[in-house]
């Protein structure tokens, strides 16, 4: 009796072991797979998202200077509707435009734009050139006929605020209403090319040049030339905190640009022919073939994201996606303020 007992109590030890045995064997091979699953997941260095959202990796380079002219629309203009077809029935608030851009380049308008940002960021989101052009006459009170301003700017201008501190004294003060259309530059100069805008203020030297050269703009009366460019920021290239492609040490806003198609880390374009995006191509390496149009960078959907947005819309993507993107400075402090 004894015996049997024993024999079976031995039984049920072996057994117990063998269930051991077993649920170690499963335990081991549930790790080894979720190890395996985890580094399968893991993302490469060049789509690698940061906790820490976008942060200013470059900047402060003489390449990333942004200069922002003021341009009267010229009431004569050849204007065109969107299919390019000759537009006859156009009237343009030249007064009004005219009364705009005085008061923005006046003592007033100066002072406000130069210390936008001071008590919001602590410093000036913009600085006014050393020669920026300056005006000293009167500002007329607004009529009926010239009381409607339409100033066709840019994403980044509207973005970081600016207008929104400075238009208000401006109305407030001669009675007018400035009636504010945003895009990108080259849309904002299509805008006034098709009679929608008295003024423009944008931020591309050669879309301007060109504006300028096909007949839509006129030298105000105390201005020598019809382009006004009386103040700038930099662009700053910004990224994941942790700055796959290493452009913290680069030799120059191109170097950094380089390093990053060289690793194929994400980036973002506005892809929408502004100011910015026609910087940025400025700046890829020249092998590459990068221009504006969206088929120059068909090889490099794998790390080239095309977007054809506003500024703001940009870099959201580029902080949810971890990617790398040229953003005007005053236009990134503000998001970074407001989005957190």
């Amino acid at each position: 009796m004894h015996s049997a007992v024993s024999k079976q109590a031995k039984r049920i030890v072996a057994l117990i072991a063998m269930c051991l045995l077993c649920v170690f064997a499963l335990s081991a091979c549930g790790q080894a797979q979720t190890s395996g699953a985890s580094s399968a997941a893991s993302p490469s260095p060049s789509t690698a998202k940061s906790s820490d959202g976008l942060v200013i990796l470059y900047e402060q380079d003489d390449g990333l200077i942004n200069n922002y002219s003021l341009i009267a629309v010229n009431p004569d203009a050849p204007f065109v509707n969107s299919d390019g077809a000759a537009v006859t029935d156009v009237k343009i608030n030249a007064e009004g435009a005219q009364a705009f851009i005085d008061w923005m380049l006046s003592d007033e308008g100066i002072e406000l734009a130069k210390n936008y940002g001071v008590d919001s960021y602590g410093q000036s989101l913009f600085s006014i050139k050393d020669n920026a052009p300056h005006y000293t006459g009167d500002i007329p009170q607004a009529t009926d006929e010239t009381k409607t301003i339409r100033l066709s700017t840019t994403t980044s201008v509207n973005d970081s605020g600016l207008l929104d501190a400075l238009i208000p004294t401006f109305e407030q003060k001669y009675g007018y209403k400035v009636e504010v259309y945003s895009a990108g530059t080259g849309k904002a100069i299509a805008n006034a090319k098709n009679g929608n805008a008295d003024a423009i203020l944008v931020h591309s030297k050669s879309q301007e040049e060109a504006f300028i050269q096909d007949g839509f703009a006129y030298t105000l009366p105390g201005f020598d030339s019809e382009r006004l460019t009386y103040m700038y920021n930099y662009f700053v290239l910004c990224g994941p905190a942790d700055d796959p492609a290493g452009v913290k040490g680069a030799s120059s806003a191109k170097d950094a640009f380089a390093k990053i198609a060289d690793t194929k880390s994400l980036f973002v374009s506005r892809g929408d022919k502004s100011g910015t995006h026609t910087k940025e191509v400025s700046l890829w390496p020249e092998n590459l073939g990068i221009t504006t149009e969206a088929d120059s960078v068909a090889n490099y959907t794998d790390w080239y994201i095309y977007s054809n947005a506003g500024m703001g819309d940009c870099l959201n993507m580029a902080k949810e996606k971890g990617a790398y993107i040229l953003s005007d400075k005053a236009t990134f402090l503000a998001f970074t303020a407001n989005q957190g």
